[in-house]
C-alpha cells in the first residue's frame, strides 16, 4: 500500500522561504515520477514541479527560478520555495506514479497525499 505524507506547510511572510517534504511509505521505484501540485481556494489544482525518473526537475512558469525540487531517494521529494508571494497561497499536494511520465498532468498520477497548507501573508 502506497501512502504519501507531506509536511512543512505553514504561515509565512511574503518574500520568505519555506521547504516542503513528501515521504512515500511502501515500495517506491526509481523509475517513477513524483510531483508537486497546488490548489488555491476556488481554483483548479495546478502543476508546480516534478521529477521523472532520474531526470532533472521541471517547473510551472509561475514558480520557475523561485521553487526548487529535489529527490534524494526514491521515497522522497522536497520542494524549496523561495521569494514566496501571496499568490503562492494554496494547499500543496505530493503525487506519485510508478513509471516515468510527463508529470505536468494531474491525471497521470496514481497516488496523492492529503496536502499541506501554505499561506503567504503580504
Amino acid at each position: 500500500q502506497v501512502r504519501l505524507v507531506e509536511s512543512g506547510g505553514g504561515l509565512v511572510q511574503a518574500g520568505a522561504s519555506r521547504s516542503l517534504s513528501c515521504v512515500l511509505s511502501g515500495r517506491a521505484f526509481s523509475r517513477s515520477t513524483m510531483g508537486w501540485f497546488r490548489q488555491a481556494p476556488g481554483k483548479e489544482r495546478e502543476f508546480v514541479a516534478a521529477i521523472s525518473g532520474s531526470g532533472s526537475p521541471y517547473y510551472a512558469d509561475s514558480v520557475k527560478g523561485r521553487f526548487f525540487a529535489s529527490r534524494n531517494t526514491a521515497n522522497t521529494i522536497d520542494l524549496r520555495m523561495n521569494s514566496l508571494k501571496p499568490e503562492d497561497t494554496a494547499v500543496y499536494y505530493c503525487a506519485y506514479v510508478p513509471k516515468v511520465i510527463n508529470g505536468r498532468a494531474a491525471g497521470g498520477y496514481d497516488y496523492w497525499g492529503q496536502g499541506t497548507q501554505v499561506t503567504v501573508s503580504s
